[in-house]
Parts: structure tokens; C-alpha cells; sequence
């Protein structure tokens, strides 16, 4: 009888404390998952921030051009100063 009754409890030969872990850890994998994926430290966030490093750096690249330009200018302007 014994066998019987434990039989009733086991679902594909786990017990349903097996079952029970096994489910457990399913759900914590995925809310690990979710967070790596979605988080405040996600992938998502990694990809925008180095989409945004791309365009300060492209930003610079105009910044400094322009600067230049500017310099090139006011040496001229204090040339015809002097």
C-alpha cells in the first residue's frame, strides 16, 4: 500500500517537492533574466548609452572642427588689429 500511496504523489517520477524546486527556479531564472534583459543595468541601457557615446563623440568631431575655424578667424581679426 505504501507504494501506492506514494505513487500518487510523483508525476513523471518526481515528487511533487521536486516539482516544486524545479518550478521555483524556473521563475527565479526568468525574473533574472527580465531584469538582465530589461533592468536598470540591462542590455537595452548598455546599447543606448553607446548609441549616445556615438553621437557625442560625432558631436566633438563638429565641436572641435568648428573651433578651429573660430581660432583661425580671431588670429586674422588680431593680425589686422596690430
Amino acid at each position: 500500500m505504501s507504494l501506492a500511496a506514494n505513487n500518487r504523489y510523483e508525476w513523471l517520477g518526481f515528487s511533487l517537492k521536486s516539482i516544486f524546486l524545479i518550478l521555483v527556479g524556473i521563475i527565479v531564472l526568468g525574473l533574472y533574466i527580465g531584469v538582465l534583459l530589461f533592468g536598470e543595468n540591462s542590455l537595452i541601457v548598455l546599447n543606448r548609452l553607446e548609441h549616445e557615446k556615438g553621437s557625442f563623440v560625432q558631436e566633438r568631431k563638429e565641436i572641435k572642427v568648428a573651433n578651429q575655424k573660430l581660432q583661425k578667424e580671431y588670429f586674422e581679426l588680431l593680425q589686422l588689429t596690430e
